[in-house]
């Protein structure tokens, strides 16, 4: 008797199972969410749900070409749009690289990029804060001072009133501190590098118009008034930095997507 209701049982399993919707059939269901998914905004999604297809659905051999058209018209889609995103931001790198000057000597592995008002005509003879950006996006701040004595700073504070930022400490000995001496008068310069003073400089820029000072920390303290166009050049850096990775970043999208057409 046992046996007997096995065997009914696998008949009426295999018979159901025969009455089951089909691959094709199950394969328009999945291509019918994934269109809805696209018009919904969710292509990622709806890529998933296309790529499945193939895999779930073997036997589907229309529905897994009309799957894979989708898919190749999504990623044409997307590679257009980032086309016209890198039009739209290589306008801004255009307009920012309008206020540096771009420069590569036989000491640079990579191209430069100087800001304007940041000259060694206008800047060899003052204390202040200088930007350095370079064609790859990275930044770095240095901390200038020139006067009488020494300093033997190690670091900086921008600050006003209780908002402040304080930089890593860079010891004396360290070769990223620099001093020189001509006269009367003497050099200091502390290159921030490895992010030391991305905190200072993102600081400078979301605090652009307030009355920014900086002190030298050091054996000795020195103050400064940050200048405008000083506060300005960090400013233009950063939008700079950001225009340019952002480059690449669109850049990188386009060739993936094209890969997949």
């Amino acid at each position: 008797m046992s046996k007997t209701y096995a065997i009914l049982t696998i008949i009426l399993l295999a018979f159901f199972i025969s009455c089951g919707p089909s691959q094709r059939e199950k394969a328009d269901t999945s291509i019918k969410s994934a269109r809805q998914l696209i018009v919904s905004g969710d292509t990622l999604q709806a890529i998933a749900l296309l790529d499945s297809v193939s895999i779930l659905y073997p036997k589907a051999e229309s529905q897994i070409a009309v799957s894979k058209n989708i898919k190749s018209d999504l990623y044409r889609q997307m590679a257009d749009n980032r086309k016209l995103k890198l039009i739209r931001n290589d306008s801004i790198i255009e307009a920012l690289e309008n206020r540096f000057n771009i420069e590569k000597t036989r000491f640079d592995m990579y191209t430069q990029y100087h800001h304007k008002r940041q000259t060694l005509a206008r800047s060899w003879d003052r204390s202040f804060l200088q930007v350095h950006l370079d064609e790859r996006g990275e930044f770095h701040l240095s901390s200038n001072y020139v006067g009488k004595e020494w300093l033997e700073h190690t670091g900086i504070r921008v600050y006003d009133g209780e908002l402040q930022e304080i930089s890593g400490r860079i010891p004396l000995e360290n070769p990223l501190n620099h001093r020189s001496d001509f006269l009367d008068y003497k050099w200091e310069k502390i290159s921030y590098m490895n992010g030391e003073a991305d905190s200072v400089m993102y600081f400078i820029a979301e605090n652009r118009h307030l009355n920014l000072k900086c002190v030298f920390l050091g054996k000795q303290y020195h103050w400064i008034l940050l200048e405008d166009y000083d506060i300005q050049a960090v400013v233009d850096a950063l939008d700079l930095s950001e225009a340019i990775k952002m480059k690449a970043r669109i850049e990188e999208e386009i060739a993936f997507f094209e890969a997949k057409l």
